[in-house]
């Protein structure tokens, strides 16, 4: 066996000097040997991105050419990332299988969960939520070197035994789960990924042990304290010619602050106790030098410097800031260099948008500097976002390097939408989503798409139709007169998305997967797959329709969307390539090991840095705890060594907002810590926000008056229908909007019932069934059968429905009943028309009868609660007057004589809890408010021709809200702006 140093080399990179160019400032000179000696020398580093950092390192550092390091992964399973080709290859021979397919793993577990389940196993988006999670325990576990037979120990059990059901149930489904999956593991000949990467690096160690490299070998950068990647270390820092190259690790911390963080696992790193400090920056890096075997006067400080390093005594406050909790009591005797942050600004804001507005600010200036590097860090990927629409304003063109999860991508909403289609059976909100998307239909067709989407959109609005493609057709063919060419157009795209509404019943994942990625290709073309996240969504299309084909269960469609959503968030799409080349937005574990001359550290808040530390739902801490696993606070430590690390560069501003999207939030600890011990010293910037506010605040508006508006005479007349009469004596800007600008309120796609439709519902089923002769009887069936054509709408099967048949049941009887007392229908939706002043007044009577002595009864049928009699008396509720008038005028066909009676037939509740009465606006007692039957009409009359008199042949202003507190529509609200003047009359004259 070869010789080993006597002693292991391990040294330690401050955190002021800048992790990459210090480790390359010495590496240089020491491997260099007229150029060649590097090109020996083999680098372990964590991730791909590291390699990268340390190339770029070695580029600004050598001048000149040279060859560069063997540089290898050594894999961060937090990046998705696994061995490199370097230790790789070295299991070659050691009879270290494969690791299994990570999708059919989840496959799996989720069938293993759903047996151990039985009847309460959930739906399938459920259950692979779950088999995630048992996935991700798994992992947790195999990276600390567990094994299923561990938890089969006498204390693990003893302990399981005490704790509350839920955690016994738990950790058992999740032990059961757990042995039977290595069951199948066995059967299929494969092992995990983690407990591969296991296997290979104790491999790795044991070849290297055996017989050191005949090149040198630096370990740098690496962090990961499991048991495995420790081991491994060791051996590297006892190679004749090796070592290994820490970051931040705190050297000149004292030794009672060291030792009061913990026992960090013991001296083997295996035994935890609940007092120690795992949110401590240094606690893992304690962790990780106890699984070596390593102390910490071992190690020694890395001799080389970086390039333009921050002030030195930087770390030492650095260290001081994390200071444990019972040493921070020093905070108050320490002197002015221990404690100072020169370089550091803290920047607050009062939300994420003012924010990220700042930042843009601070950008945009640093850059203007020539070759100044600047790195924003965050972990809040939406504030990330918002940066980059900022700097783009200024086309300083930005890559969030922590990449956008698939499912927000373009490419991957439209197979989500797909998803939303099928389980939705095309109702309308997500087929116009569909159709719209930026990717369909995309070139020089696409203006005419988009204007046949816009026509469908129309022709949608309202209450959604029934399910399916047949509803949509029948709608497309209703609108055909007003779109020439819709109901052709909508045929093809009809054809385009039948694979998909053909998907009936339940349906295999990788029949659903195949319809949908061939139904968005015959939408989008090779669009769909052009960009990178087409690429990724293809990757993911194919890995998960190939392990679906081995798990032949069945799903419903409506779970689809969910399971689709779930899966794709587990896939993150990173730009191909920077824009600028000096400016890098990074997530936290993108930023480890980079250098930048100004870092930002961006959304610095509790719950996103530090994260919320998440408990594992299966297994109880105690549980973790003597199976030797680090608790879920451990990560806010690994949170805390990332800020340690970017408050090392030269100059770093700390920025959080003081509320997010939700509400108020609070700063992070780790900003609270700053403040408790810099106090007065901490240096705060303000001036990037200011210039943020100045350019989210332009000049002020006055608020807008009361609007008047005068048309011309020729624009005033216009005709009044029999409705819009309350609306231009109550609100005259209203009727100036709809009759002379002849506006239209659109109704939403997908509505509730309205009250106009429920009312054109019922009048489209009145005068069907009269119409079909009025027969008794028959009036419920018809209704039921025209009801299930109109609208498939859940609010109205549910609970419109039902009542509305029972207040028709009504309108039966009593129609029976009069018909007994002599009483016949004259009329159904009849149109008429009468001249008034010149002024043409037209509208529709819902219903007329004879009766007996040959005078007629107005009815108008109305789904809520009729006009009261004052608001009759008063001018506000004139339609059945005016139907009355132009009736008597002869302004109906087939209808004449004397209105005598008018009456309101209600379909809502009356006094005997059931639906449906008739109440009428005519005065017939003297203890009743409003118009006596002698006064009716010659009052509608009057007030007909004063309103045509004072706007429509006058000069009167069409003043919006007349009167305020007449209830109405608020349908041109918005148009009139009404909450900008309303309340300010008095202020501005009117």
């Amino acid at each position: 066996m070869a010789e080993f140093s006597t002693r292991p080399r391990v040294w330690s990179i401050a955190a002021h000097r800048g992790f990459a160019d210090a480790l390359v400032a010495g590496l240089v000179p020491r491997y260099r040997e007229d150029r060649f000696g590097l090109a020996r020398l083999t680098l372990l580093l964590p991730s791909q991105r590291a390699i990268r950092t340390v190339t770029e390192a070695f580029v600004r550092i050598s001048g000149q050419g040279l060859l560069l390091p063997r540089m290898a992964v050594v894999g961060d399973l937090d990046l998705d990332e696994t061995l490199g080709p370097l230790l790789d290859p070295i299991g070659a021979g050691a009879g270290i299988p494969d690791a299994v397919d990570p999708v059919h793993r989840l496959l799996k577990l989720s069938a293993l969960i759903r047996d151990e389940l039985g009847n309460e196993a959930p739906g399938e988006a459920a259950l692979l939520r779950q088999a995630r999670s048992v996935a991700q325990s798994i992992d947790r576990l195999l990276i600390e070197g567990v094994r299923p037979e561990d938890m089969l120990d006498e204390g693990i059990l003893g302990l399981s035994s005490e704790l509350s059901e839920h955690w016994r149930e738990s950790t058992k489904l999740f032990a059961t789960v757990f042995f039977k999956w290595k069951d199948e593991l066995a059967r299929l000949g494969r092992i995990d990924a983690p407990e591969r990467r296991n296997l290979l690096l104790a491999h790795a160690a044991q070849v290297w042990r055996e017989t050191p490299p005949a090149h040198p070998v630096i370990a740098a950068g690496v962090t990961s304290a499991s048991p495995a990647v420790a081991n491994l270390l060791r051996v590297i820092a006892d190679l004749p010619d090796g070592g290994v190259v820490l970051p931040d690790l705190d050297l000149a911390m004292d030794v009672s602050v060291w030792d009061a963080l913990g026992s960090a696992g013991g001296p083997d790193g295996k035994v935890f106790q609940r007092g120690d400090v795992v949110t401590h920056p240094q606690y893992h890096l304690k962790l990780l030098l106890n699984r070596m075997g390593i102390g910490r006067g071992e190690v020694e400080p890395w001799h080389r410097s970086g390039l333009a390093p921050a002030p030195p005594e930087r770390s030492r406050a650095i260290s001081n800031l994390f200071l444990p909790p019972e040493a921070s009591a020093a905070w108050a005797s320490l002197e002015a260099r221990e404690r100072r942050l020169s370089g550091v600004r803290m920047m607050e804001s009062a939300n994420p948008e003012e924010e990220a507005q700042a930042i843009a600010v601070l950008v945009r200036e640093a850059l203007d500097e020539p070759e100044r590097r600047v790195a924003v860090i965050t972990p809040d990927r939406s504030l990330a976002a918002r940066v980059v629409a900022h700097l783009g304003r200024w086309n300083i063109g930005a890559d969030d390097t922590a990449g956008r999860p698939l499912p927000q991508t373009a490419a991957g909403r439209v197979i989500l939408q797909l998803a939303e289609v099928v389980a939705e059976r095309a109702a309308p909100v997500p087929l116009l989503a569909l159709l719209g998307h930026p990717l369909v239909c995309a070139g020089e067709g696409r203006a005419k798409w988009l204007e046949r989407v816009r026509q469908l959109d129309l022709a949608l609005r309202g209450p959604r139709p029934g399910p399916g493609l047949a509803a949509i057709r029948s709608k497309a063919k209703e609108h055909e007169k007003r779109y020439p060419g819709l109901a052709d157009w909508w045929s093809v795209v009809e054809d385009l998305l039948f694979p998909l509404l053909s998907l009936d019943g339940h349906v295999s994942l990788d029949a659903a997967l195949i319809a949908l990625s061939e139904v968005g290709e015959a939408l989008c073309g090779q669009g769909l797959w052009a960009q990178a996240d087409g690429r990724c969504l293809a990757q993911f299309i194919e890995t998960w329709r190939e392990a679906a084909s081995e798990h032949p269960g069945l799903l419903p469609p409506e779970e689809l969307p969910a399971l689709l959503r779930d899966a794709m968030e587990e896939v993150s799409v990173r730009p191909p390539y920077g824009k600028h080349p000096r400016l890098a937005i990074y997530g936290l574990l993108e930023a480890r090991m980079s250098r930048a001359d100004l870092v930002i550290c961006a959304g610095l808040t509790e719950g996103s840095w530090p994260g919320s530390p998440a408990t594992d739902p299966l297994l109880a801490p105690a549980i973790l705890r003597a199976l030797g696993i680090p608790g879920a606070d451990f990560r806010i430590g690994l949170s805390a060594h990332d800020l340690a690390a970017a408050l090392g560069a030269p100059e770093v501003v700390l920025s959080h907002a003081h509320r997010d999207a939700t509400g108020p939030v609070i700063p992070s600890r780790f900003l609270l810590r700053i403040h408790a011990m810099l106090g007065e010293q901490l240096r705060r910037e303000t001036r990037a926000v200011s210039l943020a506010q100045a350019l989210a605040d332009p000049e002020p508006e006055q608020p807008h008056p009361r609007p008047h508006p005068m048309p011309s005479a020729e624009q005033r007349r216009v005709p009044i229908a029999v409705t819009a009469l309350d609306r231009l004596r109550g609100d005259p800007y209203q009727f100036y909007a709809s009759a002379i600008l002849g506006l239209r309120s659109l109704d939403p796609v997908d509505a509730d019932p309205t009250p106009a439709w429920k009312g054109t519902a019922v009048h489209d089923v009145l005068k069907a069934w009269h119409d079909g002769g009025g027969r008794p009887g028959e009036l419920v069936p018809l209704a039921e059968r025209m009801f299930d054509e109109m609208s498939a709408h859940p609010f109205m099967r549910a609970m419109w429905k039902p009542r509305l048949i029972d207040a028709l049941l009504w309108i039966e009887e009593e129609t029976d009943r009069l018909a007994g007392e002599g009483r016949d229908v004259l009329a159904i939706e009849r149109k008429g028309e009468i001249m008034v002043d010149g002024i043409r007044i037209h509208g529709r009577a819902d219903r007329i009868d004879r009766l007996a002595d040959g005078t007629l009864a107005v009815v108008d049928y109305k789904t809520g609660t009729p006009p009261s009699g004052k608001m009759v008396a008063q001018g506000y509720a004139l339609q059945l007057g005016l139907i009355g008038m132009i009736a008597r005028g002869g302004g109906m066909e087939d209808v004449s004589g004397e209105p005598t009676k008018f009456e309101y037939w209600s379909l809502g509740r009356n006094k005997d809890r059931g639906f449906g009465y008739m109440k009428s606006p005519v005065k017939e007692t003297a203890r009743q408010t409003g118009l006596s039957l002698e006064d009716f009409l010659p009052e509608t009359e009057r007030f007909l021709r004063e309103a045509i008199a004072r706007w429509l042949l006058g000069s009167e202003p069409f003043t919006a809200r007349l009167n305020p507190d007449l209830p109405g529509y608020s349908d041109f609200d918005q148009l009139m702006r009404l909450d900008e003047w309303q309340g300010r009359e008095e202020e501005s004259g009117r």
